[in-house]
């Protein structure tokens, strides 16, 4: 019997690691392919959100003029990028290369992971999971984008134009400027999956409305940690901007944990009545 589950665990093992493989496949393709025109990406992609004509920068002046706030016109990003260390460049290009074949190869990755976890879920469960891919590669993909179009140039815009002194000119590193686009970045996408996560839990009963309006508070002092280890940078403005969606993200999850529940407790009445008929 010790050896029927000891080959179980084994071969649940043997299942993962071609899982595992495939993915990591999916992401060195993805990887190799935004090397081969890493030039590219980083003058159109990388290094947009740092250039005076990004769209983010155009709403915020068309906004600005329409409310008075002629401030939110960036007319300059005074800063430098710079390559301090010999391997600077190259080792950004491999780095830039790996999250852009990350974020490309996502929905991949999430759909290999459903194909491992399918099987040891019941029928039920499988039903109620029913499009579980489509909304983790959806929220990912939005917060991808919030973070490319709204967080990274914003931050950028702030980091840029903040300034002690005249004396100081901002010349940053590119190992600097990489870093903190991708951490931004990713976190975004990550964070966003927070829907995703409470769905789940509130599935299985470990999580309710009621318990996360108990720590609405508490939730806010967590938001703020969070924003802040997603933002290097440490600064206010990006920390405001990062914490406000997803203060909104967690009053959309208690409405999606009761509904949840909701029907949760609906379909138990359902099969109670069932039950009572039959008997």
């Amino acid at each position: 019997m010790a050896e029927e589950k000891e080959m179980a665990f084994l071969d649940h093992l043997e299942e993962l690691r071609w899982h595992v493989v495939r993915s990591v496949s999916v992401i060195l393709i993805a990887m190799i392919a935004c090397f081969a025109f890493i030039k590219e990406i980083f003058e159109y992609v990388i290094f947009a959100p740092a250039k005076i004509n990004f769209p983010t920068f155009k709403y915020m002046c068309e906004l600005g003029k329409l409310f008075g706030f002629n401030d939110l016109c960036v007319t300059d990003l005074p800063f430098k990028l710079q390559s301090r260390n010999m391997t600077g460049q190259f080792m950004m290009s491999l780095t830039a290369s790996f999250v852009i074949g990350l974020i490309v190869a996502f929905p991949y990755v999430a759909w290999e992971l459903w194909r491992f976890v399918k099987p040891g879920l019941q029928s039920k469960e499988i039903k109620y999971s029913k499009g579980a891919v489509f909304a983790v590669s959806f929220l990912f993909s939005v917060g991808i984008l919030f973070g490319y179009y709204i967080l990274a140039p914003t931050t950028i815009w702030f980091l840029a134009t903040y300034s002690i002194s005249d004396m100081i000119v901002n010349e940053f590193d590119i190992t600097s400027y990489v870093s903190t686009i991708a951490s931004l970045i990713l976190g975004c996408g990550i964070l966003f999956q927070f829907p995703m996560v409470i769905y789940f839990l509130s599935k299985v009963g470990i999580v309710t409305p009621e318990l996360m309006r108990k720590y609405r508070k508490h939730s806010i002092v967590v938001i703020l940690i969070l924003g802040a280890v997603i933002t290097p940078s440490g600064d206010p403005f990006s920390l405001t901007v990062i914490s406000l969606p997803l203060y909104v993200l967690f009053e959309i999850s208690i409405y999606i944990s009761s509904v949840v529940v909701k029907r949760k407790l609906k379909q138990e009445a359902a099969e109670l009545r069932a039950d009572q008929q039959n008997s």
